[in-house]
């Protein structure tokens, strides 16, 4: 009976490990196709928290890669300005605004800036944290412990290096790709 017991309990956290992991890939949908992000609530669970709220709230849908540098990483994430299904949308302003929801502090961890990480965008208040965020194009070690790293591509990269890259120098897009949509899967 204990070893049926303990077999039944071994059984239900591999299944509560599955329903745990979908619960935390997000699909991203661009012109060019769709990716797959994993996030790790473990890691940043309010940074996590925030985004899936943002893109479940269909808060992410038209918003604009506003920012981005060949070889470093594309920027995106501002729903007030940034988003092109909004009034307020203003591409010189892109990259200065947020969300109406309180910033979230930073949750440094131990995850690697690689290709393909997700992290936080802020300004030099390492707590300033709200909506934006950046896609590593490829390794940035200087922004680790700096940055709240959340999420990576598991799926899709090619798609992101797709995404129309800016000035060397600013990063700034004239005519930005945006985001179809994005929405937990």
């Amino acid at each position: 009976m204990k070893k049926l017991f303990y077999l039944f309990i071994f059984f239900f956290s591999l299944l509560n490990t599955n329903i745990n992991a979908k619960n935390n890939i997000m699909i991203l949908k661009l012109t060019y196709g769709e990716v797959k992000i994993e996030l790790f609530p473990d890691k940043a669970p309010n940074h996590v928290k925030r985004f899936k709220e943002l893109a479940d709230g269909g808060k992410y849908d038209g918003v604009v890669f506003h920012r981005v540098i060949d070889g470093f990483m594309a920027q995106t994430g501002d729903v007030k300005f940034g988003n092109t299904n909004n009034s307020d949308f203003n591409l010189s302003l892109a990259g200065t605004g947020g969300s109406d929801l309180p910033n979230v502090k930073a949750e440094f961890t131990d995850i690697a800036h690689t290709r393909g990480v997700l992290s936080a965008a802020r300004s030099a208040d390492p707590d300033s944290a709200n909506s934006q965020f950046f896609i590593c194009l490829d390794s940035a070690p200087h922004l680790d412990r700096q940055y709240s790293a959340f999420g990576k591509v598991v799926k899709g990269m090619e798609f992101i290096d797709m995404i129309k890259k800016g000035d060397p120098n600013s990063g700034a897009v004239p005519n930005p790709d945006k985001i179809i949509s994005l929405k937990s899967n």
